[in-house]
């Protein structure tokens, strides 16, 4: 439940686009929530509030960088909702819809592969499969499969999460910036897992200091920041522009509801993919930067010797 509550009041704490985000999407407020998100709230929203009210006032108290105090403190469960607040944020239930679609959807896909006489389902899965696994290959590097288990989850998520929005009474996780936050945090903790991990704690400090001694006092710093920098570039790009596009395809649509929205669908389907391109492809790149490839150029250079004999 803390992490359910992390989430909803992080992006309060952010930019101011961000902020707005988060709130419309995660908060009554005036906003509107769908009615899956009502739903589940009915049904499993008062025991979730009864957790946070003994777990939330202590953390609120000790941290004291969300607010004063817990939004919910010293507060009835209809007073809660009447405040404009859910105990299960509408973005925690969008996406727990998304990871319920990817895991069917894989489970039945799997089910039906077939290397004889493949569907076009399947040929069409393949091809972003390999589209996948060559960009590991040259970004990472030949040992770069091994990480695409990960890269694909983020890629059939962040993909699923931004075409619910199409679907008529949803919302697209990633239009809140809280979930945008979350996979940004997330690609940035495996990258610097794997480079721990492959040159040491020490060998992965060192890769911020630069090539060059004499320049560590102004190196560090600056790609300490700049990495830390990836956060806040990742998440924001992948919520600025799914949140931009639903909110101008929404004022369309409040404007003029037959024609135009459909002719905007095609904005929303290039935001959709583009985005999960962008996000996906700078998670490999952050993992060639920290992944060595001394297996592959040990192999080139050990052929070296052999050929000039």
């Amino acid at each position: 439940m803390f992490l359910l509550n992390i989430l909803q009041e992080h992006g309060e704490q952010g930019v101011a686009a961000a902020q707005h985000g988060a709130e419309a999407a995660g908060h009554g407020g005036g906003h509107h929530v769908p009615w899956l998100a009502e739903q589940v709230n009915h049904l499993f929203g008062p025991a979730v509030f009864e957790m946070q009210k003994a777990i939330m006032p202590p953390i609120y108290k000790a941290l004291k960088i969300f607010g004063p105090h817990w939004p919910g403190e010293g507060k009835t469960y209809d007073q809660y909702i009447a405040s404009g607040e859910l105990p299960i944020p509408t973005q925690i239930v969008m996406f727990s819809v998304v990871v319920f679609i990817a895991v069917v959807v894989l489970w039945l896909l799997r089910g039906k592969l077939s290397t004889e006489s493949p569907t076009s389902r399947q040929q069409t899965f393949e091809v972003a499969v390999e589209a996948i696994r060559s960009f590991l290959a040259d970004l990472v590097g030949p040992k770069g499969i091994k990480h695409f288990p990960v890269v694909m989850t983020f890629a059939i998520l962040i993909l699923l999460s931004n075409l619910l929005g199409m679907l008529p009474d949803m919302i697209s996780p990633t239009a809140n910036f809280n979930i945008t936050l979350a996979l940004a945090i997330t690609s940035f903790g495996y990258y610097n897992l794997i480079g721990i991990r492959e040159n040491g704690l020490w060998g992965h400090i060192k890769h911020f200091a630069g090539p060059i001694w004499w320049l560590i006092p102004l190196m560090f710093p600056i790609e300490l920041i700049s990495n830390l920098a990836r956060i806040l570039s990742l998440s924001i790009r992948l919520f600025g522009n799914v949140y931009g596009e639903e909110q101008v395809s929404g004022a369309v649509a409040g404007m003029v509801q037959w024609g135009l929205p459909v002719l905007l669908m095609p904005l929303g389907l290039l935001t959709a993919f583009l985005q999960t391109f962008i996000f996906v492809l700078l998670s490999m790149v952050y993992l060639g930067e920290v992944s060595h490839h001394d297996d592959h150029h040990a192999d080139a250079h050990g052929h070296e010797p052999a050929a000039a004999h």
